[in-house]
C-alpha cells in the first residue's frame, strides 16, 4: 500500500507549495509504454552523450551503460580520444565518436546530428574554457532537441546564463542542491530552493530534477511530483551518471521532458532499493544497480 506522506514528512514547510504529487514504485508499470512486436531499434531512438575526459571516463562508463540498458535503440558514446578503447570495450552496444582533444572533449561539426532524438552533456567533462564552448555548441546545434543537463554541465550552465545565453527549451537540468544554488543563488533551506525551482522551470520553460531524498521533479508548468523510492546508500559516486541515462534513454524513446524526468528518478530510485535489499545500504553501487535485472514490462 502507497504510504501518504505530508511536506512537512519530507523536510518541507507545510503551506508553501500547494501543486504537489507523489510518483511511487508502484506506478512505474502504469507509466511504461509497451513495446509493439515489430518494433526494431530504429523506432527505440537515437542518443548522443556527451560524457568523460582524463581521469574521468567512469562517469562516461556509467551513463552510457545507463542509457542502454533502461532501452535506447541507438546510443553514440562522445568522449575524448583517451576514452576511445575504454568505451568501446566497456560499453560495445554504443557507437563513438572521439574529440580531436586526447583528454577533454573539443566541439566539432561531426557530433552534430540531426537524426539524434536526445542528447546528453555534463558527466565528467571537465571545467575548463574548452568544455563551456563544448556546452554552449551542444545547446545551440541541439536547439529544438531534448536535452539533459547535468554534472559539469550545469557548471558550464550556470556561467553561460551570466552572460545572458538563452537556455533552449525541452532541457532537462538534473541538478544537486549545491549545484542549484550556483544556477540560481543561495538558499537557506529546501523550501526556498523549490520555490525558485518552479519560477526557473517555468520562466525557462524547462524541466528540472532537484536531486536529493525525495527528489523533485518540477516540470513547465509549476508541478513539483515528489520521488518515493530511493535511500540514503545511494549517497555516492557515479548515482547522477546513472540518472542522466536513464532519463536520456526514455527521452530517445520518445517520452516527454517531463515524463522522462519523473519515470527515470522513479527507476533510479527502485533500483537503488533493490540492490540495498541485497547489498545492504552501504553496499549499493551504480555498477551493482546496473547489473540488476529490470521487474518492468
Amino acid at each position: 500500500m502507497k504510504k501518504e506522506y505530508s511536506l512537512s514528512e519530507i523536510g518541507l514547510f507545510e503551506a508553501s507549495i500547494t501543486d504537489y504529487s507523489f510518483v511511487y514504485a508502484e506506478d512505474i508499470p502504469l507509466m511504461l509504454n509497451e513495446r509493439d512486436t515489430f518494433v526494431h531499434k530504429g523506432n527505440m531512438g537515437r542518443a548522443r552523450i556527451f560524457a568523460g575526459s582524463y581521469g574521468m571516463m567512469g562517469a562516461a562508463i556509467i551513463c552510457n551503460k545507463a542509457c542502454i540498458n533502461y532501452g535506447v535503440g541507438l546510443l553514440t558514446a562522445i568522449v575524448p580520444k583517451c576514452g576511445y578503447n575504454i568505451i568501446q570495450t566497456s560499453v560495445p552496444e554504443a557507437m563513438c565518436i572521439t574529440s580531436t582533444a586526447d583528454k577533454h572533449i573539443i566541439w566539432n561539426e561531426q557530433m552534430y546530428s540531426n537524426q539524434t532524438n536526445a542528447i546528453a552533456i555534463g558527466p565528467g567533462i571537465g571545467r575548463l574554457p574548452e568544455t563551456e564552448h563544448l556546452v554552449k555548441e551542444v545547446l545551440k546545434s541541439y536547439s529544438g532537441k531534448s536535452i539533459v543537463i547535468d554534472a559539469d554541465g550545469l557548471f558550464h550552465l550556470s556561467s553561460l546564463l551570466k552572460q545572458g545565453f538563452k537556455l533552449p527549451e525541452n532541457c532537462i537540468l538534473t541538478p544537486h542542491e549545491a549545484e542549484f544554488d550556483r544556477l540560481t543563488h543561495q538558499h537557506n533551506n529546501r523550501t526556498e530552493r523549490i520555490e525558485t525551482a518552479i519560477n526557473f522551470a517555468v520562466k525557462h520553460n524547462t524541466t528540472i530534477v532537484l536531486k536529493g531524498a525525495f527528489s523533485a521533479i518540477i516540470t513547465t508548468n509549476g508541478t513539483v511530483v515528489f520521488n518515493t523510492t530511493g535511500n540514503p546508500g545511494m549517497a555516492t559516486g557515479g548515482m547522477g551518471d546513472m540518472l542522466t541515462g536513464i532519463i536520456t534513454a526514455l527521452l530517445a524513446q520518445g517520452y516527454s521532458c517531463s515524463e522522462s524526468a519523473i519515470l527515470g528518478v522513479c527507476m533510479h530510485g527502485y533500483a537503488g532499493d533493490k540492490a540495498k535489499s541485497i547489498y545492504g545500504e552501504l553496499g549499493v553501487t551504480p555498477t551493482r544497480m546496473l547489473n540488476l535485472p529490470l521487474p518492468f514490462k
